[in-house]
């Protein structure tokens, strides 16, 4: 999926009221295409949900998964439910403030996983959802070298069971900061046939 594999690199730009700035790299994301993906539950399940996921592209989105907020992009035309789901980053700034949000032991446990991520940067779900991708308060910076394929690992994602072998899950190969999930099948080759996104 070809969003799914340009965020990775970006830096997600979060600034608090306050004027302090938190921000990551992305390391680790997921795609969900509805209209053809057994995981996606919001066209079957929840409409409320899929019209949500339905929005324009490059919005900012939030998927609650076990009633936690989970960050997610939109990704293809206004009527159509697909997104890419943020799962894990690289602290890099406000590091201190980060975890006042979310106190760790271990570092690369602060932003490891998506819910995780969220709580780290303080995002408030109904401050940011529907926002684009190139807001002030929250936006995505386009990495200063652009990442090459030979850095990239592509499996299957995490937790599911309908759609496991969909090779949608993409990662920077060997970040520490990758979330701990296992996924579903082995390594898989990537699918190029979303739309981009606006990044700063």
């Amino acid at each position: 999926m070809l969003v799914a594999r340009e965020l990775l690199g970006t830096i997600l730009v979060h600034t608090l009221p306050g004027g302090e700035v938190l921000s990551g790299r992305v390391v680790e994301t997921e795609a969900y295409d509805c209209p053809r993906d057994p995981a996606c539950t919001a066209g079957r399940f929840h409409a409320a949900r899929s019209a949500d996921m339905a929005t324009a592209p490059g919005r900012w989105l939030f998927w609650a998964a076990h009633g936690h907020p989970l960050l997610q992009v939109s990704c293809r035309a206004a009527g159509v439910a697909a997104s890419v789901l943020i799962r894990a980053l690289e602290p890099l700034s406000g590091i201190d403030q980060m975890l006042t949000h979310r106190p760790v032991v271990r570092a690369r446990d602060l932003t490891n996983g998506p819910a995780k991520l969220v709580y780290a940067l303080g995002l408030r779900p109904g401050e940011v959802a529907h926002t684009p991708v190139d807001s002030p308060a929250l936006h995505l910076l386009a990495p200063g070298v652009p990442l090459p394929d030979a850095g990239v690992t592509v499996t299957a994602r995490v937790g599911l069971r309908g759609g496991r072998t969909l090779p949608w899950r993409f990662l920077i190969t060997e970040s520490p900061w990758v979330s701990p999930g296992a996924p579903g099948l082995d390594l898989a080759g990537p699918g190029t046939d979303l739309p981009e996104v606006n990044i700063r």
